[in-house]
Protein backbone atom coordinates (compact mmCIF):
# COMPACT_ATOMS: atom_id res chain seq x y z
CA UNK A 1 0.00 0.00 0.00
CA UNK A 2 1.20 2.87 -0.98
CA UNK A 3 1.89 6.09 1.29
CA UNK A 4 0.63 9.43 0.35
CA UNK A 5 0.83 12.84 1.90
CA UNK A 6 -0.51 16.38 0.85
CA UNK A 7 1.54 18.77 1.89
CA UNK A 8 -0.26 22.22 1.08
CA UNK A 9 -0.62 25.73 2.31
CA UNK A 10 -4.07 27.57 1.88
CA UNK A 11 -4.46 31.37 2.17
CA UNK A 12 -8.47 31.19 1.19
CA UNK A 13 -9.17 27.65 1.08
CA UNK A 14 -8.57 27.04 -2.42
CA UNK A 15 -5.27 24.50 -1.95
CA UNK A 16 -7.56 22.82 1.09
CA UNK A 17 -10.07 21.99 -1.59
CA UNK A 18 -7.45 20.45 -3.69
CA UNK A 19 -5.97 18.85 -1.22
CA UNK A 20 -9.51 17.19 -0.05
CA UNK A 21 -10.02 16.19 -4.19
CA UNK A 22 -6.66 14.63 -4.09
CA UNK A 23 -7.29 12.64 -0.58
CA UNK A 24 -10.71 11.12 -2.45
CA UNK A 25 -8.83 10.43 -5.46
CA UNK A 26 -6.04 8.19 -3.32
CA UNK A 27 -8.51 6.69 -1.29
CA UNK A 28 -10.32 4.92 -4.15
CA UNK A 29 -6.93 3.93 -5.02
CA UNK A 30 -6.37 1.88 -1.36
CA UNK A 31 -3.75 4.42 0.03
CA UNK A 32 -2.70 5.57 3.71
CA UNK A 33 -3.30 9.03 3.54
CA UNK A 34 -1.94 12.07 5.52
CA UNK A 35 -3.17 15.07 5.19
CA UNK A 36 -0.63 18.28 6.34
CA UNK A 37 -0.79 22.20 5.98
CA UNK A 38 2.35 23.55 6.40
CA UNK A 39 2.96 26.09 8.97
CA UNK A 40 1.09 30.01 8.57
CA UNK A 41 2.69 32.79 10.88
CA UNK A 42 1.26 34.66 13.14
CA UNK A 43 2.40 38.01 11.26
CA UNK A 44 1.02 37.52 8.22
CA UNK A 45 -2.82 36.53 10.28
CA UNK A 46 -2.10 39.37 12.20
CA UNK A 47 -1.71 41.86 9.11
CA UNK A 48 -4.86 40.14 7.12
CA UNK A 49 -7.96 41.25 6.88
CA UNK A 50 -9.11 38.95 4.28
CA UNK A 51 -12.19 37.49 5.66
CA UNK A 52 -11.54 34.54 3.76
CA UNK A 53 -8.11 33.70 5.37
CA UNK A 54 -9.80 33.68 9.00
CA UNK A 55 -12.36 31.03 7.45
CA UNK A 56 -9.91 28.61 5.72
CA UNK A 57 -8.32 28.86 9.47
CA UNK A 58 -11.35 28.11 11.17
CA UNK A 59 -11.92 25.29 8.18
CA UNK A 60 -8.39 23.61 8.88
CA UNK A 61 -8.24 23.67 12.49
CA UNK A 62 -8.11 19.79 12.95
CA UNK A 63 -5.81 19.17 10.30
CA UNK A 64 -2.37 18.91 11.56
CA UNK A 65 0.98 20.74 10.77
CA UNK A 66 3.04 19.07 8.64
CA UNK A 67 6.43 17.81 10.29
CA UNK A 68 9.84 16.04 8.94
CA UNK A 69 8.44 12.53 9.96
CA UNK A 70 5.32 13.11 7.05
CA UNK A 71 7.91 13.39 4.35
CA UNK A 72 10.21 10.49 5.93
CA UNK A 73 6.79 8.17 5.89
CA UNK A 74 5.80 9.01 2.47
CA UNK A 75 6.18 7.21 -0.09
CA UNK A 76 4.60 9.29 -2.39
CA UNK A 77 4.13 13.24 -1.50
CA UNK A 78 1.82 15.56 -3.51
CA UNK A 79 2.15 19.89 -2.66
CA UNK A 80 -0.14 21.92 -3.36
CA UNK A 81 0.72 25.82 -3.01
CA UNK A 82 -0.96 29.38 -3.38
CA UNK A 83 1.01 31.31 -5.71
CA UNK A 84 3.04 34.26 -4.48
CA UNK A 85 4.47 37.07 -6.97
CA UNK A 86 5.34 33.92 -9.69
CA UNK A 87 6.29 31.36 -6.53
CA UNK A 88 5.75 28.94 -4.32
CA UNK A 89 4.04 30.63 -0.96
CA UNK A 90 7.06 31.69 1.87
CA UNK A 91 4.74 29.13 4.34
CA UNK A 92 5.41 26.10 2.07
CA UNK A 93 9.15 27.23 0.78
CA UNK A 94 9.99 27.60 4.14
CA UNK A 95 8.69 23.92 4.76
CA UNK A 96 10.79 22.72 2.14
CA UNK A 97 13.46 24.55 3.31
CA UNK A 98 13.49 23.23 7.02
CA UNK A 99 13.76 19.18 5.17
CA UNK A 100 17.81 19.65 5.26
CA UNK A 101 18.53 17.13 7.78
CA UNK A 102 16.45 14.51 6.37
CA UNK A 103 18.19 15.97 3.09
CA UNK A 104 21.51 15.38 4.12
CA UNK A 105 21.05 11.41 5.02
CA UNK A 106 19.60 10.79 1.65
CA UNK A 107 16.25 10.08 2.95
CA UNK A 108 14.44 12.44 0.35
CA UNK A 109 15.97 10.34 -2.52
CA UNK A 110 13.87 8.79 -4.71
CA UNK A 111 10.31 9.92 -2.89
CA UNK A 112 7.73 10.40 -5.68
CA UNK A 113 6.51 13.78 -5.80
CA UNK A 114 4.08 16.08 -7.86
CA UNK A 115 2.87 19.16 -7.07
CA UNK A 116 0.15 21.77 -7.33
CA UNK A 117 -1.07 25.60 -7.27
CA UNK A 118 -3.23 28.22 -7.54
CA UNK A 119 -4.16 31.94 -8.64
CA UNK A 120 -6.24 34.70 -8.88
CA UNK A 121 -6.16 34.71 -13.03
CA UNK A 122 -5.27 32.61 -15.68
CA UNK A 123 -1.65 34.23 -15.64
CA UNK A 124 -0.86 34.60 -12.23
CA UNK A 125 2.25 32.60 -12.12
CA UNK A 126 0.61 28.76 -11.28
CA UNK A 127 3.33 27.09 -13.73
CA UNK A 128 6.62 29.00 -12.36
CA UNK A 129 5.39 28.38 -8.53
CA UNK A 130 5.04 24.64 -9.47
CA UNK A 131 8.65 24.51 -11.26
CA UNK A 132 9.59 26.09 -7.99
CA UNK A 133 8.54 23.27 -5.97
CA UNK A 134 10.26 20.86 -8.74
CA UNK A 135 13.36 22.97 -8.78
CA UNK A 136 13.98 21.88 -4.94
CA UNK A 137 12.95 18.42 -5.66
CA UNK A 138 15.77 18.13 -8.13
CA UNK A 139 17.85 18.76 -4.94
CA UNK A 140 16.16 16.14 -2.99
CA UNK A 141 17.11 14.11 -5.77
CA UNK A 142 13.08 12.96 -5.59
CA UNK A 143 11.30 11.69 -9.12
CA UNK A 144 9.31 14.29 -9.93
CA UNK A 145 5.70 13.44 -11.93
CA UNK A 146 3.67 15.89 -13.77
CA UNK A 147 0.53 15.93 -14.71
CA UNK A 148 1.43 16.03 -18.18
CA UNK A 149 -0.73 16.15 -21.53
CA UNK A 150 -1.65 12.75 -20.12
CA UNK A 151 -5.65 13.12 -19.74
CA UNK A 152 -8.24 15.27 -21.22
CA UNK A 153 -8.38 17.25 -17.65
CA UNK A 154 -5.87 18.63 -18.18
CA UNK A 155 -7.11 20.61 -20.99
CA UNK A 156 -10.03 21.67 -19.41
CA UNK A 157 -8.63 23.02 -16.34
CA UNK A 158 -6.28 25.42 -18.62
CA UNK A 159 -3.61 22.67 -20.39
CA UNK A 160 -1.07 23.33 -17.59
CA UNK A 161 1.26 20.34 -18.14
CA UNK A 162 3.31 20.61 -14.77
CA UNK A 163 0.15 20.10 -12.05
CA UNK A 164 -3.44 20.50 -11.82
CA UNK A 165 -3.41 24.79 -11.08
CA UNK A 166 -6.53 26.24 -10.16
CA UNK A 167 -8.05 29.77 -11.19
CA UNK A 168 -9.41 30.92 -7.70
CA UNK A 169 -12.20 33.89 -6.97
CA UNK A 170 -13.02 34.61 -3.85
CA UNK A 171 -15.40 31.55 -3.55
CA UNK A 172 -14.99 29.39 -6.15
CA UNK A 173 -12.60 28.25 -9.37
CA UNK A 174 -13.40 29.61 -12.60
CA UNK A 175 -11.78 26.46 -14.42
CA UNK A 176 -12.87 22.85 -14.27
CA UNK A 177 -9.75 21.70 -11.84
CA UNK A 178 -11.57 18.94 -9.93
CA UNK A 179 -11.00 16.12 -11.98
CA UNK A 180 -7.49 17.36 -13.23
CA UNK A 181 -6.74 16.93 -9.38
CA UNK A 182 -7.77 13.44 -9.39
CA UNK A 183 -6.13 12.26 -12.35
CA UNK A 184 -3.05 13.74 -11.22
CA UNK A 185 -3.17 12.21 -7.89
CA UNK A 186 -3.59 8.80 -9.56
CA UNK A 187 -1.13 9.80 -11.83
CA UNK A 188 1.23 10.16 -8.72
CA UNK A 189 0.28 6.95 -7.01
CA UNK A 190 -0.05 4.66 -10.00
CA UNK A 191 3.87 5.24 -10.29
CA UNK A 192 4.58 5.36 -7.16
CA UNK A 193 2.99 1.41 -7.09
CA UNK A 194 5.66 0.76 -10.06
CA UNK A 195 8.57 2.54 -8.42
CA UNK A 196 7.92 0.27 -5.32
CA UNK A 197 7.32 -2.83 -7.10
Amino acid sequence: MIKLAIIYYSQTGHNLQMAKWAKEAAEELNCEVRVRKVHEYKEVTEENDNPGWQKTRELEKDIKEATLDDIEWADAILFSTATRFGNMAFQLKAFLDSTGSLWGKGKTVNKVVSAMSTAQNVNGGVESAIQEIYRSMMHWGAIIVPIGYADKSVFDQGGNPYGASGNATFTSFTNEVEPAVKFQTKRLVQIAEKIAK
